[in-house]
């Protein structure tokens, strides 16, 4: 027989030649250590949201004081993208290859030292740019590593909310940051938040240990696959998962037009004075509270038996179409309070994302979600790196018109959302994954199940694995 280790659809370990004993297992609730990893990865993406809003709301006033032009402004702002877009991958292996402890630790370190730093550079812009490529390095670290911890440590009925409360934790960090730094000078900002994630790294220390026993919840995985190395290409070869990065890719450049400009919209367009800039919290409030509900919302459908992919497919397109329809609405209205009502309701339905195409990755490659976020996010991270430089040029050659720059990302959405739907899935794609599920079968079979089909019915059921076969075979 093949040693399998397996999780019911309860969440708990057991041997594949225990199945037939097992059918009674009490219903799973996070455990105390899932629950802790929960909340130290939310609060670390807490710290990562709110550092990368401080400088979209400190520009206002740096621009006063350093006289930078709009082309400065932009490459300021992206310049994060760029360091962001180089260390995903690196985040996703090194936390394979040495553990997530001291790659996370060492990831918050960097982006909260080099946060600190930020204004004793600033009178260099040359310096500043490097000193924000570096941020966007440690933080680009951050999210592979909690990815590879929740999809190893989260079971599928409670993995819609842990991305939700991942997700709202990162708003709530930027809408923190939005109400606090207009009030303080803008030094402080970064001095502030800087601190606090390197609080979080001693934090870190102390409460999580790494361990291999039964409080992580392994996915579904024999023993004889465990040591199989997939080729990157296989990273690129598959359709659902381009469904997941073009989908996050449209998703990534509304938020980065909105996180890298509103303050500057308002101000400019709006006639925003520096208390008005704090109205730039709410959309973060809104998408906070949606992406909890979102999250609840998509793992109750999901034990009401609706499909995966139906929960996935229909977050993803409120995710994508709402926000798309409510930026065309945002860019054509001339009042400060409607347009803060519409850019808000659009960053809310922007968190139903958490729920779809973000948790479809535990879905499809259960066993390499941190590496495929990691290839995600990094494609993602493309809008970041343009976004700066092109709304400066969209918004010189149309004359101070903004409606090109809300235009593109709406049609931008909306391509993705369409796309997502017509080639995602919620079954495994990676060669590995398949196999692992397949694996089991004749294990099953040999324990007792006299057919083939009764084994997969027993298995859908308890287990929740889906097959491409169900045909009646005697064992």
């Amino acid at each position: 027989n093949v040693p399998i280790e397996v999780r019911n659809s309860s969440g708990w370990l057991c041997d594949a030649t225990d199945l037939k004993n097992q059918t009674d297992m009490p219903k799973f609730r996070m455990l105390p250590r899932t629950s802790r990893i929960v909340a130290l990865c939310s609060a670390a993406n807490f710290i990562n949201a709110a550092d990368r809003v401080i400088m979209p709301i400190a520009i206002v006033p740096m621009t006063d004081e350093f006289k930078w032009d709009l082309y400065w402004q932009g490459w300021i702002l992206s310049a994060f993208a760029f360091g962001y877009f180089t260390s995903q991958i690196i985040g996703a292996n090194t936390a394979s290859r040495f553990g997530c402890k001291m790659v996370l630790m060492l990831a918050v370190l960097l982006w909260s030292v080099s946060t600190i730093i930020t204004p004793i550079l600033a009178q260099s812009v040359l310096l500043l740019i490097i000193c924000r490529v570096i941020l966007g390095l440690g933080e680009g670290l951050g999210l592979p590593v909690i990815f590879h911890l929740f999809a190893h440590s989260v079971p599928v009925e409670e993995r819609s909310r842990a991305f939700g409360y991942l997700v709202a934790a990162g708003s709530v960090g930027q809408v923190v940051a939005s109400v606090l730094c207009p009030h303080l000078s803008w030094q402080t900002g970064f001095y502030l938040f800087g601190t606090i994630g390197i609080v979080w790294t001693l934090l870190w220390l102390i409460l999580y240990h790494e361990t291999n026993s039964q409080d992580e919840i392994p996915l579904f995985v024999p023993k004889v696959t465990q040591n199989r190395s997939l080729r990157w290409t296989e990273f690129i070869s598959h359709w659902p998962l381009w469904a997941l990065y073009i989908a996050h890719f449209a998703m990534n450049w509304s938020n980065y037009i909105i996180m890298q400009w509103l303050p500057t919209y308002l101000a400019r367009n709006l006639s925003a004075n520096k208390e008005s800039i704090s109205l730039t919290a709410f959309p973060y409030i809104v998408n906070s509270l949606v992406g909890i509900v979102a999250g609840h919302s998509a793992d109750n459908l999901i034990q009401k038996r609706w499909p995966i992919l139906s929960v996935r497919r229909l977050m993803t397109n409120i995710g994508l179409i709402g926000p798309g329809a409510f930026l065309l609405a945002f860019c054509a209205v001339d009042n400060l309070l409607a347009a803060v009502i519409f850019v808000s309701i659009s960053m809310g339905l922007c968190a139903c994302n958490s729920a779809g195409h973000l948790s479809n990755h535990a879905d499809i490659a259960p066993n390499h979600a941190g590496i495929t976020f990691a290839v995600s996010n990094t494609i993602a991270t493309i809008p970041g790196i343009l976004c700066g430089p092109l709304t400066a040029e969209l918004v010189t050659a149309s004359h101070g018109r903004w409606l090109p720059v809300f235009v593109l990302a709406a049609a931008i959405n909306f391509t993705g959302a369409i796309i997502y739907q017509s080639h995602s899935s919620a079954l495994p794609v990676l060669p590995i994954d398949i196999c692992a599920e397949l694996l089991v079968l004749p294990t099953l079979c040999n324990e007792g199940f006299s057919s083939k089909s009764r084994a997969i019915s027993y298995m859908s059921k308890e287990f929740k694995f889906n097959f491409f076969s169900m045909s009646d075979t005697s064992s």
